[in-house]
């Protein structure tokens, strides 16, 4: 099916009922492979949002096996496609029963699906995920691949969640950085006059980039060396010390020196400097990259930010939240300080893009993702 910025270029509603509260349920598959986020809002896919219950479904390790080894590649066999996507099934289902909910309670499914590949610089990124399947097993519409249509107009395709973060802090004190520490780390600026409620909303005071490794370098390196799949509690990392070289290598990458927007697969970092230090060492070393990471990447806002919230995986971490906080030097706060679920915000996110996309609003912008104008994007799998 065309993407949803073509297709549905315009709702097939009034404008009044296009911007009514209806129910979307969002489906998120990071990078850490930890399992299936899933989440429920109700929201007119502008400036208003409502949370419903969430659920996080963990992979089986078969799957976690199989994901892992086409990570880095353009394709992936159609079995793992498959299995992938009845996971997916499997929490939707599990959400819905879980909360006495039918199918047809929800109008659509936000499905991200699982990032192998990302070189927007060669015009390519790959989800994997079939969304056609996946509508037919939950018997609710699916809007998917939501980031191809923006690389194809010279975009990043990433990072996708900015404007939720904009319609979420709405009524927060700005400018605001909104900090999501996944596998890859990124941050979204907001000033105080991004309206995400506009069709074409003036994106002046939104930008947003990836700042460079998140938890990605950590988990691989504690995996390869303790076959943990992650430093629990940042325990390694708070009783470790930097090597202050081992880390200068990492962050002498070209990527920091670049100008946002701009984005990173999840294996552009070479951590072969740290192969050699203790596991202590070593993920003190990876946490040190990562928060001078997001420290440097303060030199392309605007203004300062007033505070910094911390969403993702890597807000669990008090090796990481202590040193953010000391390097940053403003109020660092996990997003539940003001009301927000980081283990179910990118998931919502994408129900949140899926009403957009629905009624053909832009979910890219320039200064996210280096898109040439706000664009729409998603493709839309009707259930039968």
């Amino acid at each position: 099916m065309p993407p949803l910025a073509q297709a549905e270029a315009k709702p097939k509603t009034p404008a009044s009922a296009a911007a009514r509260l209806r129910t979307a349920l969002g489906l998120m598959s990071g990078t850490s492979l930890d399992g299936v986020d899933a989440a429920l809002i109700r929201s007119d896919g502008r400036g208003r949002v409502e949370f419903g219950p969430r659920a996080t479904i963990p992979y089986d390790d078969a799957i976690r096996r199989e994901l892992r080894a086409v990570l880095g590649k353009s394709a992936a066999p159609l079995a793992v496609v498959e299995a992938l996507t009845r996971a997916h099934a499997e929490a939707v289902q599990r959400l819905l029963t879980d909360h006495r909910l039918a199918a047809g309670d929800v109008d659509v499914v936000g499905f991200h699906g699982q990032t192998i590949w990302h070189r927007p610089e060669a015009g390519e990124t790959v989800q994997i995920g079939d969304g056609a399947l996946l509508a037919r097993l939950v018997g609710i519409h699916v809007v998917n691949d939501f980031r191809t249509a923006d690389v194809k107009a010279g975009g990043q395709g990433a990072p996708l969640v900015p404007v939720f973060h904009a319609a979420l802090a709405r009524e927060l004190q700005h400018p605001l950085a909104v900090l999501n520490i996944g596998g890859v780390a990124n941050v979204t600026w907001i000033g105080a006059t991004f309206d995400p409620a506009a069709a074409a909303p003036d994106d002046a005071a939104l930008l947003a980039f990836d700042t460079g490794p998140g938890n990605a370098l950590i988990d691989d390196f504690v995996l390869k060396r303790t076959g943990a799949r992650c430093d629990e509690g940042g325990a390694l990392a708070r009783a470790g010390r930097v090597d202050a070289k081992a880390a200068a290598l990492i962050l002498a990458n070209a990527y920091f020196d670049r100008a946002p927007p701009k984005s990173l697969d999840r294996d552009h970092f070479d951590a072969s400097p740290v192969s050699g230090l203790s596991p202590e060492d070593g993920a003190a070393t990876l946490v040190e990259v990562t928060v001078r990471a997001v420290a440097a990447a303060r030199r392309h806002f605007p203004v300062p930010p007033h505070r910094w919230l911390v969403t993702g995986g890597g807000r669990h971490n008090p090796a990481i939240m202590q040193a953010l906080r000391a390097v940053l030097a403003v109020p660092v706060d996990p997003v539940e300080a003001v009301g927000w679920d980081g283990d179910a915000l990118e998931a919502q996110a994408f129900a949140y893009l899926a009403l957009r996309a629905l009624d053909g609003l832009p979910i890219t912008f320039p200064r996210t993702t280096g898109a040439p104008r706000p664009l729409g994007g998603g493709v839309l799998h009707r259930a039968r």
